[in-house]
């Protein structure tokens, strides 16, 4: 429709057609150029190993590394081919751990010792989630045995391992008591090994209770004396010794002794002993749901373990394993493969 104006003939109709077509003209040209642009950038490289190092940033950790000692092994990723990594800590926004760099992440390496429970039960949460649909991969090193990350998945692998004791019956209805440990506290060398779980059925009503008690997560002994310990590779085709000598020395370190309280692993990739008879499974993977962790025990924040070439390339080695597994899983392609050793089999 046109309207027309004494003195002033204006055809409205077409003037607004003309406007939106030109409007049009200008929403293409804008998307040609923004799709130019796009394709003159490099494109994502889908192999890429994206890395998250998290440190809790202890201080005492100056007398051997500078600044941090999660910033030593970032430093370290950085120079290898394929890595894209991120430092962060505690004083970081939402303690480094936000969901959004989560989601882009593959693979966290994680040093905590004195702040475990500064970390948020939440954020423990959210990361095992990742981990379980296999969306998130956990490198724990050392005294991040205690680690709230670490303990939440080690909970998850051990009630996965317990519900295999009913059958598909009996999980429907069947009662799950959980015993959880005293947070803090390490084992005795006579406590009972956990995790553990009991499957008890009532003679009277037949309801099934299945009690699991939760790993503690510790170990009986340590020392920190700073003494070599000896490391042997037990698996030496599994991909995270990779380039890895079958046999080296740690200079200086803190002790662990056995029995470590964690649920039976899927692999013990590497074995630590000491001239004192203290022996310690020191390298061990476990499939948590979909996903995998890694535990690698040397260290101590006074020690400069992670300047030494063998634990720089181990934790290397599973950085990238762990993030092919993942990628493999996302392509519905096998997983790289790996030798596995029970943990009775040392």
């Amino acid at each position: 429709m046109s309207t027309v104006w004494p003195g002033n003939t204006c055809d409205w109709g077409a003037g607004r057609a003309n406007m939106g077509f030109m409007i049009q003209r200008l929403v293409l040209a804008v998307v040609v150029l923004v799709m130019s642009m796009a394709a003159q950038l490099p494109a994502a490289d889908p192999a890429l190993t994206r890395v998250l190092v998290w440190d809790e940033r202890q201080p005492a950790q100056k007398q051997a590394y500078d600044p941090w000692l999660g910033d030593t092994i970032a430093d370290y990723l950085r120079k290898q081919p394929g890595f894209e990594v991120r430092s962060v800590g505690l004083s970081d926004p939402e303690q480094g751990l936000s969901d959004a760099i989560l989601d882009s992440t593959d693979v966290i390496v994680w040093w905590g010792h004195q702040k475990h429970r500064d970390v948020l039960p939440a954020t423990a949460k959210r990361i095992a989630d990742r981990i379980e649909a296999g969306k998130l991969s956990l490198v724990a090193l050392h005294s991040a045995h205690w680690a709230t990350p670490f303990v939440e998945a080690m909970n998850r692998r051990a009630t996965a391992d317990a519900m295999k004791l009913l059958t598909d019956a009996e999980r429907k209805s069947a009662k799950v008591t959980f015993v959880t440990p005293l947070p803090g506290k390490p084992p005795s060398k006579t406590t009972p090994m956990t995790p553990s779980a009991e499957k008890k059925v009532d003679a009277a009503t037949g309801q099934v209770e299945l009690i699991i008690r939760l790993p503690i997560c510790c170990f009986p002994s340590w020392r920190n004396d700073g003494k070599p310990s000896h490391v042997t590779t037990l698996l030496a085709e599994h991909p995270i010794a990779k380039g890895v000598p079958a046999k080296f020395d740690i200079p200086h370190t803190e002790m662990y002794d056995e029995p470590f309280h964690v649920p039976s692993p899927d692999a013990v990739v590497f074995e630590e002993k000491w001239d004192a008879g203290e022996h310690f499974r020191s390298g061990m993977v476990w499939n948590v749901g979909k996903g995998k962790v890694f535990y690698f025990r040397p260290g101590h924040e006074t020690h400069a373990v992670y300047k030494e070439a063998a634990p720089l390339k181990i934790v290397e080695n599973a950085c990238r394993w762990m993030a092919e597994a993942q990628r493999s899983r996302a392509n519905g392609m096998p997983a790289p493969a790996a030798t596995h050793l029970a943990a009775g089999q040392l």
